[in-house]
């Protein structure tokens, strides 16, 4: 990989946080007043995964700029990630009493497999889409 390569990566991977940031933001805190209101924590999971998919579909793709985006992949893309959430947030809580902290490390694990589903699966440079 050239180094124009390499620094396009970590602006991309820069962006993708940064947008990760505000879109946990809202879905943690959504979360977490769904919790505190009485809400089981899978179904306050359930609930902020839905709300938060068409707000993530626009701040990534500001953070994937540029690239091709597949709606049916990202869709796809978070029904995957949100059982892949659902079974790291039972693992957790089955350690973790706390479903604030429980969400929060699964939040760490499944963001970073995100990464990678979107920058595979959805947003790809217009390069590979044409071969």
């Amino acid at each position: 990989m050239t180094i124009a390569g390499m620094r396009a990566s970590v602006e991309r991977l820069w962006r993708y946080y940064q947008a990760g940031i505000v879109n946990t933001l809202f879905g943690y805190s959504l979360f977490a007043i769904l919790v505190k209101l009485g809400l089981n924590m899978y179904v306050a999971q359930l609930i902020a995964h839905v709300l938060g998919v068409t707000f993530n579909y626009f701040t990534y793709s500001m953070a994937f700029r540029g690239a091709r985006a597949s709606k049916s992949r990202f869709i796809l893309s978070y029904v995957a990630n949100y059982f892949i959430g659902l079974a790291t947030l039972a693992t957790c809580a089955s350690f973790i009493k706390s479903p604030y902290l429980a969400m929060a490390v699964t939040l760490v694990i499944v963001t970073t497999i995100n990464y990678f589903m979107l920058r595979r699966l959805v947003f790809t440079s217009r390069a590979e889409v044409q071969s």
